[in-house]
């Protein structure tokens, strides 16, 4: 990891909300520095349009991503590995960091509760940075 870009898997069950957002942060957050990948465990068919609608909020675009399936490379590949509420399903590889953030689902949910979902994402994603780029 010393010569090169650390990647972060960030996983929910259906990819179309949290890790979505999350990855999101990350992309903006971490203006390069750091890879991003996003998958879920039962993908869905599209983002979820309050998701979409509180990053653009804060001038971040997750309109044109597309859910993922949640596969064993993409663990593989990860320094970080994020889940959200997916628990057990994700495949634990050695020499990984794993996090398990508890958030609640924002399917379904009304603009003030996806927007508070989002700030907490937001202050996890900028802890995870501040761990995996030291000053």
């Amino acid at each position: 990891m010393a010569n090169s870009k650390p990647t972060v898997l960030f996983v929910c069950v259906h990819n179309a909300g949290r890790s979505q957002m999350a990855a999101g942060f990350m992309r903006e957050l971490s203006k390069g520095r750091v890879e991003v990948l996003s998958a879920g465990s039962a993908p869905k068919e599209s983002i979820n349009p309050v998701a979409i609608q509180v990053m653009n909020e804060l001038g971040i675009d997750i309109a044109n991503n597309v859910p993922k399936i949640l596969t064993t490379e993409a663990v593989q590949e990860s320094d970080a590995v994020i889940t959200m509420g997916c628990g057990d399903v994700c495949p634990v590889f050695p020499g990984k960091k794993y996090e398990d953030w508890v958030l609640e689902d924002p399917a379904g949910k009304d603009l003030e509760t996806v927007r508070m979902i989002r700030d907490q994402i937001k202050g996890h994603v900028e802890a995870l940075l501040a761990e995996l780029l030291p000053a």
